[in-house]
């Protein structure tokens, strides 16, 4: 099977967890659930090319095992992190904003979109697969930042649930460990990990990968990550533009006294 071929084998595969994921939505009138959803949908796309390619290459395992590793992580956090909560603000607003039906558009508008988004950055781990030149010294650049940016998310992460465990902390701005150099280490880690598995794919030849990393840059800085959370995060937390004057918003640096 092609690359084209095995890519579109990919997106009937992101699209049917997608529905199924629904499914559930529907059941727990919370849709929420496709947050977890959401690294996922990498780990079945890698999967499912591995399978689909004629001749998977040399980087097959090793890009699983970083696809895998980095996915369940994300999902098992933010499935522990959601669970017994209420709709997330931001599906509600979508939610109050397509009603009535919201419940079948939900199907196109919040999973099957997320879908889609995730067959398009997909695309370096389809190239990495698919690569059949020796692995260099690019994929061990790549391996590195993926690393990093393994270090940033899931240490973020853990700062958090720490600092929003202890009460005492209530109200307060996390402004302590990796949050000290960057407001957002998670997504910067995130970040990190798809240039770094973009790099594992240019070592492939898979140059024209560079959409997906691109894609998820976009996303993280000017949708669905940065901008968005922190659209109203300072009506919520007076002491965040304190936080955001001192801070800097994406990429780690010195703190600002």
């Amino acid at each position: 099977m092609t690359h084209l071929d095995a890519w579109l084998m990919g997106l009937l595969a992101l699209l049917a967890a997608g529905g199924l994921t629904w499914i559930v939505s529907v059941v727990q009138r919370n849709v929420t659930i496709v947050d977890t959803l959401w690294p996922l949908l990498y780990v079945l796309a890698a999967v499912t090319y591995s399978i689909e390619l004629a001749a998977p290459g040399p980087r097959t395992n090793p890009v699983l095992v970083l696809v895998a590793a980095w996915g369940l992580r994300l999902a098992g956090y933010l499935a522990w992190r959601n669970m017994g909560h209420a709709e997330d603000r931001r599906y509600a607003a979508i939610r109050s904003r397509n009603e009535p039906n919201f419940t079948l558009k939900s199907l196109y508008l919040i999973f099957g979109f997320q879908a889609v988004l995730a067959w398009l950055i997909s695309l370096p781990l389809l190239g990495a697969i698919g690569g059949a030149t020796p692995v260099g010294l690019l994929d061990c650049v790549g391996v590195a930042l993926w690393l990093i940016g393994m270090v940033f998310e899931a240490g973020g992460d853990w700062q958090l649930a720490r600092f929003k465990a202890d009460p005492a902390n209530a109200g307060k701005v996390m402004d302590r460990g990796l949050w000290r150099y960057t407001r957002h280490p998670n997504y910067f880690g995130d970040f990190c990990v798809w240039w770094g598995l973009y790099l594992i794919a240019l070592s492939a030849g898979a140059w024209w990968s560079i959409a997906g990393p691109l894609l998820m840059s976009v996303l993280l800085l000017k949708v669905s990550g940065v901008t968005l959370l922190e659209r109203d995060i300072g009506e919520r937390r007076p002491q965040y533009t304190e936080y955001v004057r001192r801070t800097n918003a994406f990429f780690p640096g010195r703190r600002k006294e």
